[in-house]
């Protein structure tokens, strides 16, 4: 039996349906884009990191700020700025900033691609330029213009060399802007295109951002792909899209003319009693083509790739233990990873990945030391004095925990007097104290004129010949009161300052 065409069947048994057949085959009616390479998947190499567009044959790195080239065989770009998946034709694409804002701030910083083109466009000549743009989420990817300059030499590629804050190409001779058009997206592709007519004979193209410089917090992103440049009128067959491809409402449509016959198809496969010049879309993500069937022969639109985006969210939460954590109609009391998928805005699938702990009632013990006049803190209360306490704590999320506190002086002798006689005892002024002090990291003391009579440091505790031996310039100091301060180093790695006096005794 041959192969019906339209019936959604394998009726010659070959394991082929309807178009996937070779019985099926019809011409495609699309343009031949007159951009070489025009979705990136001819390529030399596989991206490794940034910046390496010269992976992809005959585009050209057109500005001294570099685009990213993006290939599924290697680098699939920054870990902050994704790529919406799937790439809409085939496994490469190209990113762009426009601006930088992250430790260094280069508004001006906008990137390029560039690329000579197979043959010119013509003075006079309406264009077409249809492309895909992609976007990482609206603060990284906010509304923008994609602008399509042109050159009359393709000696004019690069631009800006050696000036990383070049700009647009515009900036400089030779190149002038074409067209632009107005996009916005989320975690998206969005096909979109821009009509030309050039005043002169174009040999050369690039392709990124407007002149209009930025001032963002957060660095600006975006994707472009299958970018096909031909005369407009070999595009009149092409297929249109209305609506967000989440929509209910989402359709798509080619022109409608008396003279054929249209028939949809999904993936090469019949969509049964689709023949209208518009389909409404319920069949979701795929590649869409319809067969147009005139008096005397058939062709095939190119293919429309309608790709339903998904988001994908990572949200951690802390709840507190006996707390619940409502996500979508569950009600979660326990730690865990979970998975739920919610509708955005626009009706597309929003995946959430939710990390949530509870956060168990905390009793904590805690030994702590301070010298006489000092304070100690837990939580928003002080403490003044040695002894054992108990303070309750509410956490920033509201739990209860419990701290006990067992709060002891250190064990720190400061000499209150000291007779440097060389009698052997009491000869020198320092500090005494437990394995609790680990040394007395400086040590100043003044007269009561407030003049610095000695200035020590590094001095080991408890050495009874270190510190103060009561001389100034090598004379003895005068009996009487000297004030000093202190900043002594203990075992639990702290450093206190301590001050007082001290009466030297003739």
């Amino acid at each position: 039996m041959p192969e019906i065409c339209d019936n959604a069947l394998d009726d010659d048994g070959d394991g082929r349906i309807d178009l996937n057949d070779s019985d099926c085959k019809c011409p495609l009616k699309e343009p031949v884009s007159l951009i070489p390479n025009p979705s990136f998947e001819e390529r030399s190499c596989c991206p490794q990191t940034r910046s390496q567009l010269a992976c992809a044959d005959t585009w050209i790195q057109a500005s001294e700020a570099t685009t990213d080239y993006i290939h599924t065989c290697g680098w699939m770009g920054w870990p902050n700025l994704p790529v919406p998946l799937p790439i809409p034709d085939g496994e490469a694409c190209v990113g762009f900033r426009n601006g930088r804002f992250g430790m260094e701030i280069v508004p001006n910083w906008k990137e390029y691609a560039g690329a000579c083109l197979l043959s010119p466009l013509l003075a006079g000549t309406r264009y077409r330029f249809e492309f895909h743009i992609g976007f990482v989420d609206f603060v990284h990817s906010p509304p923008t213009s994609v602008v399509f300059y042109g050159s009359t030499d393709c000696d004019n590629l690069p631009f800006g060399i050696g000036d990383e804050s070049f700009g647009c190409p515009t900036n400089g001779p030779g190149w002038q802007r074409l067209g632009s058009v107005s996009v916005s997206g989320s975690n998206n592709w969005i096909e979109t295109s821009i009509t030309i007519t050039p005043p002169q004979d174009i040999y050369a193209i690039a392709i990124g951002p407007n002149c209009t410089e930025l001032m963002a917090e957060e660095d600006i992103y975006y994707f472009f792909d299958n970018l096909v440049l031909d005369e407009e009128a070999a595009f009149e067959f092409g297929i249109s899209s209305q609506d967000h491809p989440c929509s209910e409402d989402f359709t798509l449509r080619v022109p409608r003319l008396d003279t054929l016959s249209y028939q949809w198809y999904k993936n090469g496969v019949a969509l049964v009693g689709e023949t209208a010049a518009e389909l409404q879309v319920q069949t979701g993500s795929g590649r869409y083509e319809v067969l147009l069937n005139g008096p005397a022969s058939c062709r095939v639109t190119r293919p429309y790739q309608h790709i339903v985006p998904t988001i994908l969210r990572e949200v951690n939460e802390r709840i507190c233990a006996g707390d619940r954590h409502t996500f979508g109609d569950r009600s979660i009391g326990k730690s865990g990873n979970y998975q739920a998928t919610f509708k955005s805005i626009d009706n597309c699938d929003s995946t959430v990945l939710l990390n949530l702990e509870v956060v168990s009632d905390n009793i904590d013990t805690v030994e702590a030391f301070i010298f006489d006049g000092e304070t100690y803190e837990v939580g928003r209360q002080r403490f003044y004095r040695r002894g054992q306490y108990q303070v309750g704590l509410s956490s920033s999320i509201g739990c209860d925990s419990t701290v006990f506190l067992d709060l002891e002086y250190y064990k720190v002798f400061r000499p209150s007097a000291f007779s440097p006689n060389n009698d052997g005892a009491n000869d020198y002024f320092t500090f005494f104290g437990d394995i609790d002090l680990i040394r007395i990291a400086s040590l100043r003391v003044f007269d009561r004129w407030g003049n610095l009579v000695y200035d020590g440091e590094n001095i080991a505790p408890n050495d009874q010949r270190a510190g103060w031996d009561g001389e100034v310039n090598g004379r003895p100091a005068p009996a009487g009161v000297y004030a000093y301060i202190a900043q002594v180093e203990m075992d639990d790695g702290k450093e206190h300052q301590l001050s007082g006096s001290v009466l030297l005794m003739r």
